[in-house]
């Protein structure tokens, strides 16, 4: 598979597991803010603390008094999830609509999932992308995000790279590790932007600082072959190197082809032997790997498969570590 293609399927695969399951796919984002400090909320605060039923009960009471939105949009999500009171759509429900009609941006996002998953009569998929995008005008990240990733599948709404990568712009922009790993692929591939490799490697190393895997083993590469930013051999496997440890195989496999050929890294050929080993035992094998391990002593080969045995053990107690389709190989 290309690099259009894999980025494609990545951008996909998000948007499925959002239709699916949104708690899985994206941060809590239905969880209220921090209010401003010049209004403090008690509410607010009892829920940060798990006090939930103070929460509620002060929520109520910030409704009765002020009519406050953020309190009604917390009663939504205290009904939404069953913390504190009995688990009510309905009544969770209400109270977004509340909250909304008064441009509280949590409960315009709250609807918009109820309406894509059908917690709130029947699902409207095209209603639920309506609030996202009115959400996402009002600053939220995550409705930005899954927005951009609607555009970019082209089935609840056209699809449309140029407004994906705009929807995606505001979440990057904001600080998303997933929005600015998405945007930059866009960037690379000119989809709905201008091609700009040097942009691209702006928003790779941006998200590979904030620990996005996929965007460690981009951003490797990118340094690697001096795509869009200086060339670094060296910087490049410190980032396969943060990916590989956290059972990325792409990752892991150039991690073993730097040991096995000194490029960036002291070369190191039980180094080189164990990863390959992990990554293959992770579903990402290379020939030239193989080869170097046949042709490497027996002694060498034995450590580095003693090495190995423990990591892989682990993988077969808990399954396969999910991962998007590997980048090329620098």
């Amino acid at each position: 598979m290309n690099r259009t293609g894999a980025a494609w399927c990545i951008a996909v695969a998000c948007t499925i597991a959002f239709l699916a399951n949104p708690a899985a796919a994206q941060p809590k984002a239905a969880t209220p803010p921090p209010p401003a400090a010049s209004e403090p909320d008690v509410a607010y605060a009892e829920y940060q603390r798990g006090h939930y039923i103070t929460a509620f009960r002060e929520a109520t009471r910030l409704v009765e008094q002020n009519s406050d939105p953020k309190s009604m949009s917390l009663l939504g999500e205290l009904y939404a999830e069953g913390i504190g009171i009995a688990k009510d759509d309905k009544k969770a429900a209400e109270w977004y609509r509340l909250a909304a009609a008064r441009g509280d941006r949590e409960a315009i996002f709250a609807l918009a999932i109820f309406k894509m998953t059908g917690r709130d009569g029947p699902m409207d998929r095209q209603e639920g992308a309506r609030l996202l995008s009115e959400a996402a005008k009002l600053g939220h990240v995550v409705a930005a995000y899954d927005l951009a990733l609607l555009y970019l599948e082209g089935q609840v709404v056209p699809q449309d790279f140029k407004h994906a990568a705009e929807s995606m712009r505001l979440a990057a922009d904001a600080g998303s590790p997933e929005a600015q790993y998405a945007l930059a692929t866009l960037y690379k591939d000119g989809r709905g932007v201008t091609k700009d490799l040097n942009e691209a490697a702006r928003l790779l190393a941006a998200a590979a600082r904030a620990g996005n895997t996929e965007s460690e083993v981009e951003y490797g590469i990118a340094l690697f072959n001096g795509t869009g930013v200086a060339k670094d051999e060296s910087a490049a496997a410190s980032y396969f190197i943060k990916a590989a440890q956290k059972s990325n195989p792409a990752a892991q496999t150039r991690l073993a082809w730097m040991y096995a050929t000194g490029r960036g890294i002291k070369a190191d050929p039980v180094e080189a032997t164990r990863w390959h080993l992990i990554a293959r035992a992770g579903g990402d094998n290379d020939q030239f790997l193989e080869d170097f391990m046949r042709n490497m002593s027996p002694a060498d080969r034995t450590l580095a498969e003693n090495k190995a045995k423990p990591w892989i053990a682990r993988m077969n107690a808990v399954g396969p570590t999910p991962s998007s389709a590997p980048p090329a190989k620098p």
